[in-house]
């Protein structure tokens, strides 16, 4: 049953990028992911399937209006992402997942596909908008990637705001993290120091705690100029120990941006898998070398499932058509275009729609 779901995602995933579609190319085109996993009907109330939907019109809604505006690529990126980061229904910024120390460690990454310019981000604890200070390191310093107190500290030095840890705390989050301790024998931190009490009310759409999602949130894109980029934003892994650093700040396994390959590449899965198998770049590298965006896409997430690790990724090419491939029950994804009204899709059986 599980791998004849994910041939028929497949079909329904490439019906977006169709021969006919492809006839004519869009100035500008823009796809989104909210993460990827097990994600099914029976696991999502209907309030539930909505509320996700709406954020991710959102996100779609942020991105294209920076490129019908003539914005760059990178601008649409950031500005979706920065949105999600901002939404405690994804895994990113506010909202993301706690580590087993009961504390909120987020990563980013951002690429610029026409210089293959890329900066990223490890292990923040108060920067408000990684994604922001992913972009920070790629264009004011000369480094690619910042870790922990130095990252948030060279944040700070380059204006981005700063909050309280206390400011990515959700009580859904926590309660995630309690049972993620439990069940492997594992002490309960204290709650964090700010952070409301449990009896605090919590009318968060939220799915259940065992929805057993890869939390990342990513967006792709290509501008009027031609300009390919991607970026990808996480709380990582509930529970995490050890201060773990998944792909998403890897450049070439998480994130990938080329002009000169003619893609861009954003992914949600375990990390640890998409790391190993250089998921983003090796899309990257089978477009190159002439295979067709949607080919290459599940080429790779198939690559990575061999080795034991599930997920997604959002692909965009020079003509500016999104691929999604997943092998995953689900993935919260969308796209829109100058030439084709935004869509939002979660199940992996269904078609992106308005």
């Amino acid at each position: 049953m599980f791998f004849s779901r994910l041939t028929l995602a497949a079909a329904a995933l490439a019906l977006f990028a169709s021969p006919a579609a492809a006839q004519d190319a869009p100035r500008w085109s823009f796809a989104i992911h909210g993460g990827a996993g097990v994600i099914e009907r029976t696991s999502l109330t209907p309030e539930q399937d909505a509320a996700y939907r709406a954020a991710l019109h959102r996100a779609l809604e942020a991105g294209s209006a920076v490129l019908a505006a003539g914005g760059s690529a990178l601008d649409a990126v950031q500005a979706a992402i920065e949105l999600m980061e901002d939404d405690p229904l994804f895994n990113a910024g506010r909202g993301a997942v706690f580590t087993a120390a009961g504390r909120n460690e987020l990563d980013a990454a951002v690429m610029n596909g026409s210089d293959l310019t890329a900066g990223a981000v490890a292990g923040l604890t108060t920067t408000r908008h990684p994604i922001a200070a992913a972009r920070a390191v790629m264009e004011r310093s000369p480094h690619l990637m910042l870790i922990g107190e130095g990252a948030d500290t060279f944040a700070a030095s380059v204006g981005l705001e700063q909050v309280d840890p206390a400011f990515f705390f959700t009580e859904r989050r926590w309660r995630g993290l309690e049972s993620a301790l439990r069940a492997q024998n594992l002490p309960i931190p204290e709650r964090p120091a700010g952070a409301p009490g449990p009896q605090a009310e919590n009318t968060l759409p939220a799915p259940p705690l065992n929805e057993r999602k890869f939390g990342t949130v990513g967006a792709v894109a290509l501008d009027s100029q031609g300009r390919l980029a991607a970026g990808t934003s996480t709380g990582g892994m509930t529970a995490k120990r050890w201060g773990r650093v998944g792909d998403v700040p890897v450049i070439g396994a998480g994130t990938y941006a080329s002009n000169r390959e003619g893609c861009a590449v954003s992914a949600t899965g375990d990390g640890e898998f998409y790391i190993r198998a250089s998921v983003a770049r090796d899309i990257c590298g089978r477009i190159a070398d002439g295979s067709t965006t949607q080919t290459a896409a599940q080429a790779e997430v198939d690559d990575a499932l061999s080795l034991g690790g599930s997920g997604g990724v959002i692909v965009m090419d020079l003509q500016g058509q999104p691929s999604f491939a997943m092998t995953s029950s689900g993935m919260y994804r969308g796209a829109v275009s100058d030439s084709r009204a935004a869509g939002v899709a979660i199940y992996g059986d269904e078609d992106l729609r308005p």
